[in-house]
């Protein structure tokens, strides 16, 4: 058995085709065939549209014998020079069947007439298995057909046959045998056509993961319009004044008693039901379809005891009459979700009709120790010698009012998962107006005491596996599921803060700041090489910088006091520092949890805070010479250097100082994925020495992702599009499926403006100026084939290019606290919309974005 689990996947796939030939032309074998000569060449007339009326005869020097296209001779197959192939549909039926059988990498058809020496032609097999096991030991072999009253394993027993039902009047005419004991299993069919065999099913013996998977039960809240009126009700007439009285200004016990008496409501009202989901289930299959499908294998198994087929027919028909009408009710009711607002239904059923499927997560809830390994893992980073609170100022100014409340609460996603406080996010929405005026009240108690509810703190951390295959614990994410009403007090807080900080702070930050992207930051990146790279002597070097969790090593203390030279009230940057510090933490795998941790380090990730603190905490990280400059996106560091006349002093004392900061600052920088890159075009290239962290020496590269693009040190960009052409060929198939189910030509374009020109587009101001016409020509043949597949005109990807460009520098010119606004220098009153041209003396920097939207915008004036 364990053998079995060896054969591939697709071989098991082919050698059920292989049968089910076999009912078509009953004395055809794939692999090894028999034939009588007058109906092998009545096939090959009729499969070449040609009429043979002489005779052939047969060679007596061997009994195993190949028919050409080209010849009306039995030729021997041991004869390669005379093994002729016609291409195209009529290239003959053993051409065909040959090609077929490339599948197996398995090219060795035989045909053996009736007349021929049966003991002779199995030695011929012999021979011939014999060879191929000494060529690919590893290899599965199979041999299938009509092998009439021959045996096979008289001169192999190492090969095991798999039919022992009966194939034609009663009896086992057909065998398959393969060297894998008990590797399948063979199931009668009824005969295709007027075949009088039989089609045999042969299914592996293995079970397949998809069919291992049992049933999952899962139990989910029946929310309605009627439930979400009582509790409206309920909520509308509960005195929220005693919850008040009876903690005694308490926030913890206050919090936590309304909590609680929510959610005893929303479990007394709201219906629990229990759903059963099927693995690979359709959601067009429903219990009729079902029945259908067990009436047919009844009807089958009738016939084949009775004789009579037509039930089994009639069954057949009306099953296959069904499903269409069934799919053809799912695809209207997809279409109505897109021309309506529903468009997560939208996008479920169109990834039920494509079979698309997330990679699944490799973590598993067998292993009872893991979530107390992974607990303990992420709360590495603790540091106990750090105060945990700070002397007590004057009270917080800040307060919400309770519009401010139901309107947060009115915006929270119903479809939510809830935090550990176990209030659905449905109901916040639903109950909105009736439970503003409590919880303002506790947000405002919150504020003015500068203690957060623990309550409101706690977090189920879900493990989120990094990659396809988990070696370490380091391969999980920690992701936090945190209560959802903290998460809309949390983004009252940060819009106050937001507010108050300067517009000019951290100009490189391009992450969590409106009008700021990953175009931004790198199109800054890329302008900023290339225009030193216009200088003699000159070339760049590029650290890209990776820290090892760099949000669960944020020191509070440290936090609040950068807040509080950035102008930020001091009772707020204690609420802050309360909110950041006595966090309870759980992690939960599947069904198992770990025991609790008091976490006092590090912001969770999943909080609405969270990016905006570690933004601010690493403001403070700016280049310290003027030939360098620190571009940041969220957490993905990267030091431009900038070298002239081979002096690197000041990048490398750059690296030194970004160094020291981090361990300032608690933050670990991971040596090992941390990488360099240098641009260097000069005709006379000297060896750069390598730079080091920690005396580790960083490994050089010649191409990073850098923000989802692939970058080069030629900075050309094959490898870049070389990439996204293969992936947005892979969604292809997924819009020919949409187009085959029967899909709208409107709904099939809004799948490729989605998902294939989302990939084609990615980030296309950046690099689509500098693509060499061979790349471009590649790219946009994916557009064509995607417009041949919608029916539909499509826009060429150099408009979307051009439009972007031009709607990016509008949006720059605005924004007077861009970084890249000094770019665009207006001319003279008199030129009006007219801007000052960048000089530039390669071609790379001419069409670098920056350039390109300068010259756009003189264009259209």
């Amino acid at each position: 058995m364990a053998a079995s689990l060896r054969v591939p996947r697709k071989l098991c796939s082919f050698l059920f085709f292989y049968v089910l030939f076999l009912t078509l032309v009953p004395q055809v074998i794939l692999g090894f065939i028999t034939y009588s000569r007058e109906e092998l060449l009545n096939i090959r007339s009729a499969s070449t549209h040609h009429q043979y009326d002489q005779e052939y005869v047969f060679r007596d020097a061997d009994p195993v014998f190949c028919l050409t296209n080209r010849t009306t001779e039995w030729i021997p197959c041991s004869d390669p020079k005379k093994r002729l192939r016609k291409r195209g549909k009529r290239g003959g039926l053993l051409v065909r069947l040959r090609r077929r059988a490339h599948l197996f990498d398995y090219n060795h058809s035989r045909i053996y007439p009736p007349q021929a020496d049966t003991s002779m032609a199995l030695n011929k097999l012999y021979l011939t298995l014999c060879k191929l096991e000494t060529i690919y030991p590893e290899a599965a072999f199979i041999v299938a057909g009509d092998f009439n009253k021959a045996n096979l394993k008289t001169r192999l027993p190492k090969c095991y046959q798999h039919i022992d039902c009966a194939t034609r009047g009663g009896k086992t005419l057909d065998h398959c045998y393969s060297n894998f004991r008990d590797a399948y299993k063979a199931l009668p069919r009824p005969p295709f056509g007027k075949a009088d065999h039989d089609s045999i099913l042969l299914i592996p013996a293995y079970r397949q993961k998809l069919k291992q998977e049992a049933p999952t039960l899962r139990s989910v809240q029946r929310w309605s319009d009627q439930a979400d009126s009582t509790l409206q009700d309920c909520f509308h007439h509960v005195d929220w004044e005693m919850f008040r009285i009876a903690s005694d200004n308490n926030i913890d016990e206050y919090a936590d008693s309304v909590c609680e008496f929510i959610r005893t409501c929303v479990e007394d009202v709201v219906p629990i039901a229990t759903i059963k989901t099927f693995p690979n289930q359709k959601p067009w299959i429903d219990g009729s379809i079902r029945v259908k499908l067990k009436a047919r294998t009844t009807a089958f198994n009738q016939g084949k005891v009775s004789g009579n087929m037509t039930e089994y027919k009639q069954c057949s028909y009306s099953l296959r009459k069904a499903i269409k009408q069934a799919m053809r009710q799912y695809r209207d009711k997809v279409e109505s979700q897109f021309n309506g607002s529903d468009t997560r239904g939208m996008w479920q059923g169109l990834q039920s009709i494509t079979d698309y499927r997330k990679k699944s997560s490799p973590v598993t809830d067998q292993d009872v120790l893991l979530p107390g390994r992974l607990n303990n893992f992420f709360a590495r980073f603790e540091d106990n010698t750090v105060p945990l609170t700070r002397p007590a100022t004057k009270t917080c100014g800040l307060s919400f009012t309770a519009a401010e409340v139901s309107k947060t609460f009115k915006r929270v996603n119903p479809r939510k998962a809830a935090g550990p406080d176990g209030i659905p996010s449905r109901a916040l929405r639903a109950c909105a107006d009736q439970l503003a005026g409590v919880f303002t009240d506790i947000f405002n108690q919150s504020l003015y005491q500068s203690a957060v509810p623990t309550c409101f703190k706690r977090a189920t951390i879900v493990p989120v596996p990094k990659k396809a295959k988990v070696t370490e614990l380091n391969d999980y994410r920690p992701v936090a599921l945190t209560s959802v009403i903290m998460k809309c007090f949390e983004r009252l807080v940060k819009d106050h803060i937001t507010s108050t900080l300067p517009d000019t702070l951290d100009p490189l930050q391009f992450a969590y700041r409106p009008n700021r992207s990953t175009d931004d930051a790198i199109s800054t990146t890329l302008h900023t090489a290339l225009t030193h790279l216009d200088k003699r002597n000159a070339y760049v070097r590029m650290l890209f910088i990776d820290y090892s969790s760099a949000f669960n090593t944020i020191v509070p203390s440290k936090l609040v006091i950068k807040l509080e030279t950035l102008g930020l009230d001091p009772a707020l940057c204690n609420w802050v520092l309360d909110f950041l510090t006595g966090r309870p933490q759980v992690v939960r795998v599947g069904n198992n949890i770990s025991s609790p941790l008091i976490l006092n380090t590090g912001a969770p990730q999943g909080c609405v805070l969270s990016p905006l603190l570690y933004s601010l905490f690493t403001h403070d990280c700016v280049a310290t010479h003027a030939s360098n400059s620190i571009i940041k996106f969220a957490d993905d560091t990267t030091v431009v250097g900038l070298i002239t006349n081979n002096d690197e002093t000041a990048y490398r004392e750059e690296v030194r100082a970004l160094g020291v900061w981090c361990q300032e600052n608690n933050l670990t920088l991971n040596v090992n994925k941390t990488k360099e890159m240098i641009v260097d075009f000069r005709k006379q290239q000297r060896e750069h020495p390598p730079i080091h962290i920690d005396g580790t020496v960083v490994e050089r590269v010649a191409s990073f992702k850098f923000l989802g693009i692939h970058i080069t040190d030629k900075l050309n960009w094959s490898t870049h599009t070389d990439s996204i052409v293969k992936k947005a060929q892979q969604r292809l198939f997924n819009l020919r499926r949409l187009k085959k189910f029967g899909l709208s030509p409107k709904a099939l374009t809004n799948f490729y403006r989605c998902t294939i020109e989302r990939i084609l587009a990615g980030c296309i101001t950046a690099w689509y100026g500098n693509c060499t016409a061979l790349n471009r020509k590649a790219l946009q043949r994916v557009v064509w084939s995607a417009q041949r597949i919608t029916g539909g005109k499509l826009p060429a990807l150099q408009d979307t290019y051009t439009t972007r460009c031009h709607r990016k520098a509008i949006k720059i010119i605005k924004d007077i606290n861009h970084p890249s606004h000094c770019l665009f220098t207006p001319l003279s009153s008199r030129r009006r919309g007219q801007y000052r041209c960048i000089k530039a003396g390669t071609e790379r920097l001419k069409n670098s974005f920056y350039l390109k939207a300068i010259r756009l915008l003189n264009s259209h004036h």
